[in-house]
């Protein structure tokens, strides 16, 4: 056989054997990555998905938490495994964060992973202590106006999407509350219920508590219409400050050079188990819209969100890691 049949029979081989990986996949359990330790947010709807992910692909789903700042811990992990699609890493808005927020991370999120869906996104939420004298975002923002830099807000700890958020508030505003991080959440919500801050700004799940046996009181949330665990609360913007919107988000990404099959067929997988009623309501009940998409979506998600947090960080002078 000459030299140019051995070729087209090699390429003709390589041809079919794309398509056969990905029906093939996975032959094995499929590791998912977290920069985060368990019981989280992240770690529990990560889980959620994984449970339903692994009963559609055959497989076992391992979740691994390998917390560390800017996530590098976890990125380390996936890219030294290989790009099969049997190693994967939740990216968030946190990812987001940390890249304007490190002068320098040793990995690239937008060029050393594919994008393969999002699947769930969630608004900030603001509450205040039941006994305070604020019935909605305004009477809050006219007492700080009318007390400038004397009203405590917390949130968690600084560069979090949460601060961040909270940032933003204030320069969006144009008023000048004093911050207060907290270095957990159950510290924060400790903070709110003994009056040490008048406003506490971090994710539904976590004040769910208070706001159903009535101790705190929600006064709007930050996506552009307003969330379906509280419909009768408006939105920051329909608060007074048009235009304010943060949302968060997880999404599965990939090994860059994760064979495009792969990437395909888990992104279909992800979209019908986001279309699943229970799915649906059990991210619901945390907080969360369970979406998915196009991997090109969340990628540019993943982008506009470095360059939104950026602008903050450098506006409100948040030192570089």
């Amino acid at each position: 056989m000459s030299l140019r049949a051995i070729l087209c029979v090699v390429l003709a081989a390589a041809a079919l054997a794309g398509p056969a990986r990905g029906q093939n996949y996975p032959t094995r359990p499929v590791r998912v990555v977290l920069p985060f330790a368990a019981g989280g947010m992240a770690d529990i709807t990560t889980r959620l998905l994984s449970e339903k992910l692994g009963e559609k692909l055959g497989q076992r789903i391992v979740i691994e938490n390998e917390p560390g700042a800017g996530g590098i811990t976890a990125a380390r992990s996936v890219l030294a495994a290989p790009a099969d699609g049997h190693t994967l890493i939740l990216v968030t808005s946190g990812t987001a964060t940390s890249v304007p927020r490190f002068n320098k991370l040793p990995f690239d999120p937008i060029n050393d992973f594919a994008p393969i869906s999002g699947f769930s996104i969630f608004d900030i939420t603001l509450a205040t202590n039941a006994s305070a004298p604020y019935a909605t975002l305004g009477d809050f923002l006219k007492d700080v106006r009318a007390h400038p830099g004397a009203i405590n807000v917390g949130t968690i700890n600084v560069g979090s999407t949460q601060n961040l958020a909270t940032e933003l508030l204030r320069t969006a505003a144009g008023v000048n509350f004093t911050i207060i991080p907290y270095r957990t959440t159950p510290d924060l919500m400790v903070a709110l219920l003994r009056n040490d801050i008048a406003l506490a700004i971090d994710y539904y799940a976590t004040m769910k508590g208070g706001l159903d046996d009535g101790r705190m009181r929600l006064l709007a949330t930050s996506g552009e219409k307003r969330a379906e665990f509280s419909p009768n609360v408006p939105t920051v913007s329909e608060a007074g400050l048009p235009g304010y919107v943060v949302k968060s988000w997880n999404a599965l990404f990939a090994k860059t050079g994760t064979p495009p099959q792969i990437i395909a067929k888990l992104n279909q997988t992800i979209r019908e188990i986001v279309a699943q009623p229970d799915f649906r309501q059990r991210m619901l009940d945390l907080g969360l819209e369970a979406q998915a998409g196009p991997p090109e979506d969340i990628l540019a998600r993943l982008k506009a969100d470095i360059d939104k947090w950026a602008k903050v960080i450098d506006e409100a002078h948040i030192p570089k890691l």
